[in-house]
This record gives structure tokens, sequence and C-alpha cells, in this order.
């Protein structure tokens, strides 16, 4: 299952090519609810679905975080072997408001490798650490970069930040991301890069897999 928590800047319909489907309203016991949308073995759920994609999401605190418990409370998810929530980035009300309806398993830590991105990760290491929600570890994001004409190896945004700080914080570090022209394309195109059989998809199944084997989650 995939949540998309990004209540102001939803972008988990577009990566998945499902723009133009909409969740199934069903009955439960009188109730009206929600079926989640799914491609590629994934259930997701997102405001997404009920906004236009060209329109600013325009509300207060109060009424993002109430749409966010209704993308919990009123769908029917059905057996799912993970739930994972994309949030946004920051500490604002989604995220305390996240912590505090749901019992968490843990958070995933996702930050480019130079200084102004890791200032970020390190306030949301340290809001998860005050409410008390494991932290599973940190993922380095567009860390390298392979030129497709001669192979060279640029770092753009630098590189290792968030290993570094991961042994800082005595975090796991999960893996890295490269910064590669197909995976924009893939996420643009609507078929995530890790549903394809492109050699870039190996370091998402890899970071998946390392997940599964730590027995985390």
């Amino acid at each position: 299952g995939l949540c998309d928590a990004d209540i102001y800047g939803p972008s988990i319909p577009t990566m998945f090519g499902v723009q133009d489907h909409k969740p199934k309203p069903i009955d439960v016991d009188g109730k009206s609810m929600m079926e989640p949308v799914e491609m590629h073995g994934v259930k997701m759920l997102s405001i997404g679905f009920f906004a236009d994609p060209d329109q600013a999401i325009v509300w207060r605190g109060p009424m993002a975080t109430k749409a966010l418990k209704q993308l919990f409370t009123d769908v029917v998810w059905g057996e799912l072997d993970y739930m994972i929530v994309d949030l946004p980035p920051g500490t604002g009300d989604i995220h305390l408001t996240l912590v505090s309806e749901l019992d968490l398993t843990g958070a995933i830590i996702v930050s480019t490798p130079q200084d102004v991105a890791l200032l970020d990760a390190r306030k949301a290491i340290n809001m998860f650490e005050r409410m008390e929600v494991p932290i599973i570890g940190m993922i380095e994001n567009m860390s390298s970069y392979h030129c497709p004409k001669c192979g060279h190896e640029a770092h753009i945004f630098g590189h290792g930040g968030a290993q570094v700080d991961a042994k800082k914080f005595n975090l796991p570090f999960l893996g890295e991301i490269p910064l590669e022209l197909e995976i924009r394309e893939a996420g643009d195109g609507g078929t995530p890069v890790a549903a394809t059989e492109s050699k870039h998809s190996e370091a998402y199944l890899n970071l998946a897999q390392k997940l599964i084997d730590s027995n985390i989650l």
C-alpha cells in the first residue's frame, strides 16, 4: 500500500501513470468508503486523484490534516504486505498528524548529499526521535551521475553526505539512488523505473530487499 501524504504537492498519480483513475466508492455496513487505485501490484491513494493537477491546493493546516486522516479511515485497504506513507519535506502539521494518529513502525529519511538538504534531514530525524518514532535508516538520493556518453562519474550534489550523517546519528545506511535521466523519464512517464527491466531498477530492488531481510518492517 502507498499513501501519498503530500497533500499540497501530490505526485504519486503521475508517477504511477494513474492520474486519470478514480478510487471506486463502495458501501461498507452503510458507510461510504473508497477502494484504492491499484497499479504494478501497489494499492495507492492520493489527494491528487480528487484535485485538478493544474490548480494549487490552498488549504489551512486543519483541512489538510483532515484530508490525510480520511486517506486512512475512509478507505478499504484490505490485506497489505506493507503500508508506505510518502511524506512531504519538512516537519509540519502533516507529520505531526501522522505520528499522533497512526502506530508507525518507523521512518525512513531520504536526502540528497549536499549540506542544505541534510539540514532538513537532521530536523526530521530530531522530530521523529522526539515523537518516539524509530528511524529505520537513511537513503541518499541523487547520489551520483554517470555520463551516458563517456561513463564519467560526477557528484553534482556532492556524495556520501547521507552516509556520513547516518553514521553520526548511529542509523543504518540503506543505500544510494543515482541521478539518472532514465529514472526521471520513467517517473514522468508514469512507470516507475523499479517496475521496469532497466538496470537502474536494481538500486530500488536492492534497497527493498535490504529492508525485507532486516525484518525491520
